[in-house]
């Protein structure tokens, strides 16, 4: 059976490749304090529709390359501002506009 994991794009700059974070929440066994615990995971992606920030499901699949082991099987969440808008944003709003906005 393959495996299935669910995680966040962290990279997307390479070609056909995507870098997943995925984190879990484990708790020690003798301090009984929780703590997260991030794994990354390279992924395929055959079409390149998977960008930083998207929530996806990947599955295991046989080795593509030396680190390459997982294939992206569906974009499960897109958020709804990237951080590309974001700075496309900044970029578009000239000072005379925000003082115009603020009045």
């Amino acid at each position: 059976m393959a495996k299935t994991f669910t995680g966040t794009v962290s990279s997307s700059t390479a070609d056909k490749t995507i870098i997943v974070k995925i984190e879990r929440r484990k708790t020690h066994p003798l301090y009984r304090k929780q703590y997260k615990e991030t794994v990354k995971f390279m992924a395929h992606d055959e079409k390149n529709e998977a960008m930083v920030g998207d929530k996806v499901s990947i599955i295991e699949c046989r080795p593509i390359s030396k680190n390459k082991h997982f294939k992206l099987e569906k974009v499960l969440e897109t958020p709804k501002l990237r951080e590309d808008a974001l700075q496309a944003l900044k970029t578009d709003e000239t000072p005379t506009e925000a003082k115009e906005d603020k009045s």
